[in-house]
């Protein structure tokens, strides 16, 4: 079962994912940009990304421009942050280049 993470453990995952995620004011979802060079790249990226989603049957939202993607996770069964919103953002960030 999922469970709901207390702030201390929230603000623990942070670290563990990319600098680049940021977390909400309410602490209950965490977010991140990701930029390419044109729509292909993005719809490459937002592919696997769903790719992801499917493999860990738990789905972000996702706001696709023509070269922008954002990344949104929450877990929504528990009104709040999972560890499985934490190891979902940590497969993202695998997809590109993120040190």
């Amino acid at each position: 079962m999922t469970e709901k993470l207390d702030s201390e453990v929230i603000l623990s995952q942070m670290k563990s994912i990319h600098a680049d995620w940021l977390l909400n004011e309410s602490m209950d979802q965490i977010h991140r940009d990701f930029h390419f060079k044109n729509y292909y790249q993005t719809m490459a990226f937002a592919n696997g990304v769903a790719w992801i989603a499917h493999q860990m049957d738990h789905h972000p939202e996702l706001t696709i421009s023509y070269n922008r993607c954002k990344v949104e996770y929450s877990t929504h069964s528990v009104n709040g942050l999972s560890l499985l919103d934490f190891k979902s953002a940590s497969a993202v960030d695998q997809l590109v280049n993120s040190d």
